[in-house]
């Protein structure tokens, strides 16, 4: 929704490192239908209670719309500042870190014709805004003293590299908000900076979903989806109705080419797992889109290990997007569904982390789908043909004649073949072996290989959580709508070995887990055949080469 409001501020030249998003607090009062908002940079650390902060919006006289704290610095002050060309500020201006805006009135006073003729007016001798909305919003109070109500220094205390913050308090222990607003935020210089970072990385450690949960029983009106805690698959329940906190795009992310037949690789991992990004990367040089299922503490750890990643530091085409960790199950489709969705490109690649692709495939991937010339609408998915290796050290080979090679020493296997063979077995690798172009297989029960299908195939069923039939309800639900498989004969994937999670753990040893998963596996089937009715049953009937009546029989196969 934000990006139709660009064009609004766009027009004010801006040398901050916010770009035109730093702009766009100026459009609040135009974009939130609320009567009064508190707004918080991102860059702040909140020490103490929010809500005393919202309760000061109570000392506001009828004139006042906007509750600030002093600018801390000599930044608008002409005669001492090192800025050579600040906008009109009253006394020492102030800072728009955090800000407490009445809505209402900021309306009802024009607010935002106002700041458009007073940025049009300063922009006539100042070619452009150094802090963005803090200029513009400071020229406006500079004309209109009555808008400003003074918030205590506490409640933003200014970091930057210039501030005289140390002026604002006696002890640190006394702060409201500390305010990172350097460009180079943790790594600004104050003497009090240690214990500043100490403190915020306390806040980083909290579990934030806490911050969610009611801690005292009131009166709600919301409707509760019931689950029974003695029913032996409430885990499963209450996985599949979690609503997961989530963060896209965690870090910077650019896509500058325009392709119309490009791939993405969509993949998700747990925290003990993120280290295998590191090769993933080497393997695929396309935009990379990547589920983190962390806590709060973990989101910290992993920022470190990209900054400190020669391999990660510097991509700007993986995309990272955080699901915060709630409730015993892994939510493996949960995360596979936030990998695809948020990517614009017409083609997904969809594979587990603990794989990497072969050298080059990208170009390999994109080459197919040129010449099968697959198209947006197309029900067609292309099989990678997946192996495994019980080695953690290898060479990874670098082509398929190698591969063969690899297969008949002994060093490479076909994947799961000693333990699940049913779930790749359809890809049928004794074609694989001897074929040079691509071909189609039938479906068969629990096959579950790795393939590409257009960004507009449908998303993964969340209700399976953990380990089992999380990836078989999707190809399940391709073979119900009629895709076809094509299997790609000169491309690979090979499997890494690591230990075991702990949900497979559970699914190996617990007959009441296995049970649950078949419960809900019965309830999918069920779900898309009332979906899709008869083409459905003709589409897995055809599959099948069986006769297919109903939701049962095809739950038994």
């Amino acid at each position: 929704m934000i990006e139709k409001f660009i064009p609004k501020v766009s027009w004010i030249p801006n040398k901050h490192y916010s770009g035109v998003y730093g702009l766009l607090k100026l459009i609040l009062p135009d974009a939130i239908n609320e009567n009064k908002v508190l707004v918080l940079d991102t860059d702040v650390t909140v020490l103490n209670d929010i809500s005393l902060l919202w309760e000061l919006f109570r000392n506001f006289n009828d004139n006042q719309v906007l509750g600030l704290v002093e600018n801390q610095s000599d930044w608008y002050i002409k005669s001492l500042s090192y800025n050579s060309h600040p906008w009109p500020a009253l006394g020492r201006g102030f800072n728009s870190g955090v800000i407490l805006m009445d809505l209402k009135r900021m309306r009802a006073n024009r607010f935002s014709q106002l700041w458009k003729s007073t940025a049009s007016t300063v922009l006539k001798e100042i070619s452009e805004t150094s802090l963005a909305d803090q200029d513009i919003i400071n020229a406006v109070i500079k004309s209109n003293p009555k808008f400003v109500y003074t918030i205590d220094c506490t409640w933003n205390v200014q970091l930057s590299d210039h501030a005289l913050s140390e002026n604002c308090y006696n002890n640190v222990n006394q702060l409201n908000i500390i305010h990172w607003n350097s460009p180079r935020k943790q790594n600004v210089r104050n003497k009090h900076a240690q214990d500043f970072r100490k403190m915020h990385k306390v806040f980083l450690e909290l579990d934030g979903n806490l911050l969610r949960r009611r801690l005292f029983s009131c009166h709600t009106n919301e409707k509760k989806t019931q689950i029974n805690d003695m029913d032996p698959c409430y885990k499963f329940q209450e996985g599949a109705n979690i609503v997961y906190r989530t963060h896209i795009f965690l870090l910077e992310y650019e896509y500058n080419v325009v392709n119309p037949y490009d791939i993405f690789l969509a993949t998700q991992c747990s925290f003990d797992r993120i280290s295998l990004l590191e090769d993933l990367s080497d393997h695929w040089p396309g935009v990379i889109s990547v589920a983190l299922y962390l806590t709060d503490a973990e989101v910290q750890s992993f920022l470190d290990f990209v900054q400190n990643s020669e391999k990660l530091s510097d991509r700007k085409n993986i995309a990272y997007h955080v699901v915060y960790k709630e409730g015993d199950l892994y939510p493996v489709n949960y995360l596979r569904n936030v990998a695809m969705n948020y990517i614009n490109l017409p083609f997904v690649f969809q594979l587990d982390i603990d794989f990497l692709p072969q050298y080059g495939l990208y170009l390999t991937l994109i080459n197919h789908v040129i010449q099968e010339n697959l198209t947006h609408s197309q029900y067609i998915a292309l099989v990678v043909p997946a192996f495994e290796t019980q080695r953690y050290r290898f060479t990874f080979p670098t082509s398929k004649t190698e591969l063969l090679k690899y297969l008949s020493y002994g060093i490479l296997y076909t994947f799961r073949y000693h333990v699940w063979a049913r779930g790749h077995a359809p890809t049928n690798y004794d074609l694989y072996k001897n074929s040079t172009k691509p071909y189609e297989v039938a479906w068969e029960p629990d096959y579950e290989p790795f393939i590409v299908v257009s960004k507009s195939a449908p998303v993964y069923d969340t209700r399976f959580l953990g380990f089992g039939w999380n990836k078989v309800s999707y190809i399940t639900h391709l073979t119900a709508l009629g895709y076809k498989y094509i299997v790609l004969p000169d491309t690979f994937i090979i499997h890494r070995p690591h230990a075991p999670s702990r949900d497979i753990g559970k699914f190996r040893t617990d007959a009441s887990y296995r049970r649950c998963l078949k419960s809900i596996k019965d309830m999918f089937i069920d779900n898309i055949l009332r979906q899709l009715g008869n083409t459905a049953l003709m589409n897995l009937k055809k599959m099948f080469n069986k006769d297919v009546k109903n939701a049962q029989n095809i739950s038994n196969l």
